[in-house]
Order: structure tokens, then C-alpha cells, then sequence
């Protein structure tokens, strides 16, 4: 008998080898681990971080991201140049912040100094420097986001601090 000819039947080979020999990825289910939301919205590729506080969504409500988004168009940003940071749901002091962003211009948006860690007190719209990092305190997107005088008001004092900040 020539055993380069030899065939085994299947229920041979089967019980001679119980376990797969090669496993392919859709043989079992391979444990993945959950993908981690990003605890920031944007690129930060300018290390621009623009820190608001929204208890309504994860980062931002949409009618206040469109209106961050008009402000950095006129300053010529868009969102791959800023991290916006919603402290709402983060809870993340300002050294954890510096640490983990590096940022170089950092925007608070109804938020004040004590609320992020910060060791000192701020009035709005003043451009402050502060351990490698331009600030500017803001009130709410909410008090920018409306119609009226006052919203405009304060649109145009936040514009002329981010002339200040920018260079514009």
C-alpha cells in the first residue's frame, strides 16, 4: 500500500482533529474593546481650546457649534484648529487640561476662573496671559447665541478681544 495515496474519509479526519486547524477571524467572535468617545470635539491642530459648559449635549448643542463656528470663520479658524472641551460633562480641572492639550489660546464660554481651576479672577472679554497661554473669559454662547442688542453687544466685545488674541 502506497501512503502517498492513502485518503482518510472525513469522520476520520474529523475525529483525529477536533479543533480547527486555522481559525479565521469570522470562526469566533474576537472580543473587541468598545471604541472611546473623544472627550474633545475638534482637531486642536492650533491648540486653540474654546471651553464651554452644556449640560444639554456631550460637547456642544447645535445652535451654539454653529455659532462658535461663524466666530472662528471671522477670525479665519475652522474646527481642526480648536478642541472644544465641554466642562459639564468632563469635570476636568484647568492643570489636567493644560497638561493633556497643551493649549496656547484658551477661550471660557460661561465659565469662571474658580469653576476651571484657575488661581485667579478674570473680567469678560480681557486677554490674559498665563503660564504659555492667552485667556479670555467669556459669558455663556447662550447670551452671544440671541438676536437682540445685548447679544450683539457682546458679540462685538468678544470679536474686539479676539482681534486682541489673534492679531486680527
Amino acid at each position: 500500500m502506497n501512503s502517498e495515496k492513502l485518503q482518510l474519509p472525513d469522520f476520520v479526519l474529523a475525529d483525529l482533529f477536533p479543533h480547527s486547524l486555522v481559525e479565521f477571524p469570522g470562526d469566533r467572535p474576537i472580543a473587541t474593546p468598545a471604541p472611546e468617545l473623544p472627550w474633545f470635539l475638534g482637531g486642536n491642530r492650533k491648540r486653540i481650546i474654546i471651553w464651554v459648559n452644556d449640560e444639554t449635549a456631550r460637547h456642544l448643542r447645535d445652535e451654539w457649534l454653529a455659532l462658535l463656528v461663524s466666530i472662528l470663520d471671522a477670525c479665519k479658524l475652522n474646527m481642526e484648529d480648536v478642541a472644544i472641551v465641554n466642562q459639564h460633562h468632563l469635570n476636568m480641572g484647568y492643570t489636567a487640561l493644560t497638561e493633556a492639550l497643551s493649549p496656547g489660546y484658551l477661550l471660557l464660554f460661561g465659565l469662571d476662573a474658580a469653576q476651571t481651576g484657575l488661581p485667579f479672577q478674570l473680567p469678560h472679554y480681557q486677554v490674559q496671559k498665563y503660564n504659555q497661554s492667552q485667556i479670555i473669559l467669556a459669558p455663556s454662547l447662550a447670551a452671544l447665541a440671541g438676536k437682540g442688542q445685548e447679544a450683539r453687544l457682546e458679540k462685538s466685545k468678544l470679536w474686539l478681544s479676539l482681534k486682541k488674541m489673534f492679531g486680527l
